[in-house]
């Protein structure tokens, strides 16, 4: 289940890296632009941080991934989902809210680290 919603969250990042390149570049201004393509490339690192858990969950059972991949999941609708209303438009406003995500991505990253040094402490002979 994680590899499927990890692969289907980088094609969606394909897709919307795309619609950002071809579709905005001549109805959208510097900003908005550069709001996009910072969504693109934080979703892109997510969703491959997503690929890795799903594997990881798959190759190392005992690391319980749940957490980490609903946290990521999380942070990229957030961070990634604001920048790319504000890039479309929508108000300003929901900049407040887009640190929030990156929070969130920050804390999965965390917990995963957490849950290595955890499972490492746990297994050493």
């Amino acid at each position: 289940m994680y590899i499927a919603l990890a692969a289907f969250n980088l094609a969606c990042a394909v897709m919307l890296g795309a619609f950002g390149a071809h579709g905005l570049k001549h109805i959208a201004n510097s900003t908005q632009l550069g709001w996009w393509q910072t969504a693109t490339d934080y979703f892109f690192y997510h969703a491959l941080g997503l690929l890795a858990l799903g594997l990881l969950s798959v190759m190392q059972q005992a690391i319980r991934v749940k957490l980490t991949f609903t946290l990521m999941q999380l942070g990229i609708v957030v961070f990634c989902g604001s920048l790319y209303a504000m890039a479309l438009g929508m108000p300003k406003v929901l900049g407040a809210i887009t640190p929030f995500g990156g929070g969130l991505m920050i804390l999965a990253w965390l917990t995963l680290a957490w849950q290595a040094w955890q499972h490492q402490r746990t297994h050493q002979a």
